[in-house]
């Protein structure tokens, strides 16, 4: 992390302003770490909490490893290096950053964006609209990762990094030549100060039900966490449709722009024609109005989509060149994406992994399925689990078969996970071997689904969407939702 830099730890400690030191804060430092496998001599060692392991417990071997100086949020003994004594390590391990690396965002348009579903498909879909009107953004997101021209896949599966390697990226992307970025700030981020010091522009709010509430405890918690993002924005861009939004809008600080589909806003959609290529709507919005072409299907796809066109009015950019723009996007991986072989019967990969998504999703599919519509789906393990039952409620009231599989199990026991969806689809009405299977090995489930398919069918593989990598206990294992389905559907003799 150091990349030849290089500061005083008196300075830092400015930045940092501890409550307490012990010691003399003297010396450079070469380099920060939260991690004491990373730590080299000359770094300055923040300790940080986490949620299986603490950071102070590796203060010694940071120590012995050549740390400089370590920060912590109580005294420690037997430390023979200075010791920042402050409030939350994360908060100033934030603060660190951002001076480390020169305060990038003060030099960069920073749009965040933030939700329970969507944010992928919006982050994409401004910085596809932003390139396409000679913007040249950096990206920050589940999906990907953009560093100067580069757009390569986010192969971590945390969506807003650690306030460290989030203020590296946004440096790197100044020196790529970027001069804005388009992020996704998680919940996850925007409670744990990862996203401090980012200096957001705009903050656009998709939409927001009910998620992670395993680490916010509680639907207002996580809300509170959200709102930070429009908080901290002096623009606010927020769904009018959406419950939430009287909440998002007495907590935004600045200009408010709305966007919606029922409700009355500033840029409003309307006159759907949906297919199974996408949407073509009517915008009404200030300063233009007319036909737009959203090239994924749905409902909610149309609200993404003016979730982006409102981000080109916050930035006086032309609405008709911003709708031609995102008429020619590619739209987003793992994101309704078809796995086509030529088979008589449509497969969909959707990252859909909440009750709302995966609820419009097969509301989405459920009239292009001319025979039955079939969902694979799971609940990933250490997450919400209260939405476990409903998922499988969702799937036995819209899908003909649903498959519940594997999605992440982590340190829960898969079984018990599946169980918890089925038992929900069961109260739904499903029936076992007919309507419900339950099949834990996640490529024999959609091997099973494609080999049983028929003509007109619609197999939706819900919850992975473009993730690289399945989580058993702590072991990331090579996987590919759509990789799977090609291979299932060679093995049934399409696309050979």
């Amino acid at each position: 992390m150091s990349d030849e830099r290089l500061m005083g730890l008196g300075a830092l400690t400015d930045e940092v302003a501890p409550e307490r030191v012990v010691g003399i804060p003297v010396g450079e430092v070469r380099a920060l770490a939260y991690d004491s496998r990373r730590v080299t001599p000359g770094t300055l060692f923040f300790a940080v909490p986490g949620v299986h392991v603490d950071g102070h417990a590796y203060v010694a071997a940071a120590v012995e490893a050549g740390a400089i100086g370590v920060v912590v949020e109580r005294e420690l003994d037997d430390v023979p290096v200075p010791q920042l004594l402050v409030d939350r390590s994360r908060r100033a391990l934030a603060d660190a950053a951002d001076a480390w690396f020169g305060r990038p965002s003060e030099r960069l348009t920073v749009i965040g964006v933030t939700g329970t579903d969507g944010k992928s498909t919006v982050t994409g879909l401004v910085a596809d609209m932003l390139w396409d009107r000679g913007w040249h953004p950096g990206q920050v997101g589940t999906v990907s990762v953009r560093i100067g021209d580069d757009l390569v896949p986010n192969t971590d599966r945390t969506t807003t990094p650690e306030s460290l390697e989030l203020q590296e990226l946004l440096a790197r992307m100044l020196g790529a030549g970027n001069d804005s970025v388009v992020m996704e700030a998680t919940s996850h981020g925007l409670a744990l100060e990862r996203t401090r010091n980012c200096r957001f522009d705009i903050g656009v709010v998709t939409t927001v039900t009910s998620e992670h509430l395993e680490f916010h405890g509680s639907v207002k918690a996580y809300r509170a966490a959200k709102a930070r993002l429009v908080e901290e924005a002096p623009i606010a861009i927020l769904n009018a449709d959406d419950e939430a939004y009287p909440y998002f809008r007495e907590r935004a600080s600045g200009r408010v722009l709305t966007y919606g589909i029922e409700a009355g806003a500033d840029l409003r959609g309307g006159d759907l024609e949906p297919d199974a290529a996408g949407t073509s709507f009517h915008l009404e919005a200030p300063r233009w109005h007319g036909a737009v072409r959203m090239p994924m299907p749905g409902r909610f796809n149309v609200m993404n989509a003016l979730a982006t066109l409102a981000v080109a009015e916050a930035m006086d950019i032309d609405l008709e060149s911003a709708a031609d723009a995102l008429g020619r996007s590619e739209g987003v991986p793992g994101r309704m994406q078809p796995v086509d072989a030529g088979q008589p019967f449509s497969v969909i990969v959707d990252y859909a992994h909440t009750v709302d998504s995966l609820r419009k999703v097969l509301e989405l599919l459920r009239p292009l399925a001319t025979g039955r519509l079939i969902v694979i789906f799971g609940s990933a393990g250490e997450r919400d689990a209260t939405k476990r039952a409903p998922m499988g409620a969702v799937a036995a009231e819209l899908a003909d078969v649903a498959i519940v599989t594997d999605e992440d199990p982590r340190l829960e026991d898969s079984r018990v996970i599946n169980e918890e969806i089925a038992a929900g689809a069961r109260a739904a009405g499903a029936v076992e071997g007919r309507s419900l299977q339950v099949i834990g090995d996640r490529r024999e489930a959609i091997g099973h689904a494609i080999g049983q398919a028929g003509q007109g069918d619609v197999i939706l593989l819900a919850g992975k969407g473009h993730e690289q990598s399945m989580i058993y206990r702590t072991e990331k294992r090579p996987w590919d939702d759509a990789a799977a389905a090609r291979d299932a559907l060679r093995a049934a003799g399409w696309g050979r």
